[in-house]
């Protein structure tokens, strides 16, 4: 991967995040020390800046980010052996607007009640900076 493609295109970031199957989402714990999860990929994205997740409302997760909106995403491609870090804020969303913009035919599984379940909520990831490392470097980047 050309470390120029993704200096320049966030599409092309974008692009790659697209592909893969897996996405990490870090929060900050009651004693100020980072937390990290494997999650689902992003249900929607606007381009590299503002990502959604879906997760249940009583998770650690969601009672960490309302306590601290402070969050990070990562995303790594271990084939071809490249990641990026976005740095930004997580807000958790009830509102039905934010749930039924990502619910998705299968969620049912998970989130019996529908789209009304009380344990069926949104995460909103919004990037301001990020650093991402391929063919042997890495760089900071800021997003507008």
């Amino acid at each position: 991967m050309d470390v120029d493609i993704l200096r320049n295109s966030g599409q092309a970031l974008g692009t790659l995040i697209d592909k893969l199957s897996v996405s990490f989402v870090g929060s900050v714990d009651d004693f100020g020390f980072p937390n990290l999860k494997a999650m689902l990929p992003p249900r929607r994205r606007e381009g590299v800046r503002v990502f959604w997740f879906t997760t249940n409302t009583s998770s650690r997760r969601v009672a960490q980010y309302r306590a601290n909106s402070k969050a990070c995403v990562y995303f790594c491609d271990t084939r071809l052996f490249w990641g990026v870090q976005l740095i930004g804020t997580m807000k958790v969303l009830e509102d039905t607007v934010s749930k039924e913009l990502i619910w998705r035919e299968g969620d049912m599984m998970y989130y019996p009640g529908g789209v009304t379940d009380p344990d069926y909520c949104v995460l909103k990831f919004t990037t301001q900076r990020g650093r991402y490392y391929a063919n042997f470097n890495s760089e900071d980047f800021e997003v507008i």
